[in-house]
C-alpha cells in the first residue's frame, strides 16, 4: 500500500500567527494547537494539512517548495491576500500569468489565473 500524504510542514518564527494567517487565507480550520506546533486542514477529517512548527532564524532564500492557489478571480484574491498581510515578491519569474506573493514570514506562494477547467 502506498503512503498517504498527511501534511506539509512549514517552519515558522511564530507558528500560531502564521497558521492563523494561512487558515484565513485558505478557509481552513485549526485542528490541533500545542505550544510547539499548530495544524490546519480544510476540515478536521480531511488531509493533507499544513503543520506549522517553530524555527530559529529568518528565512533567507527562495522556497524550494511552495503552494499554488487557483482562485476564480485572481485580481480579487491577490487584493484580499495583500490586505491580509501578503506582499508581492520578485523571484525572477518574469512575465507570467501568475502572481508571486509572500506570506507574513516571507514564504513565497503563487496565485494562478482563473479557475482551471
Amino acid at each position: 500500500m502506498p503512503s498517504r500524504w498527511e501534511q506539509v510542514v512549514v517552519d515558522a518564527a511564530d507558528p500560531a500567527r502564521l497558521a492563523r494567517w494561512w487558515a484565513e487565507a485558505l478557509g481552513y480550520v485549526i485542528v490541533n494547537e500545542a505550544p510547539d506546533e499548530v495544524e490546519i486542514r480544510r476540515a478536521p477529517d480531511q488531509m493533507p494539512g499544513l503543520l506549522f512548527t517553530p524555527v530559529d532564524g529568518v528565512k533567507r532564500v527562495k522556497n524550494r517548495l511552495h503552494i499554488d492557489l487557483r482562485p476564480d478571480d485572481q485580481e480579487a484574491e491577490v487584493e484580499r491576500l495583500v490586505g491580509m498581510g501578503a506582499r508581492s515578491v520578485d523571484i525572477g519569474q518574469g512575465d507570467v500569468p501568475w502572481v508571486v506573493l509572500a506570506d507574513p514570514e516571507g514564504n513565497e506562494f503563487c496565485v494562478l489565473s482563473g479557475a482551471s477547467t
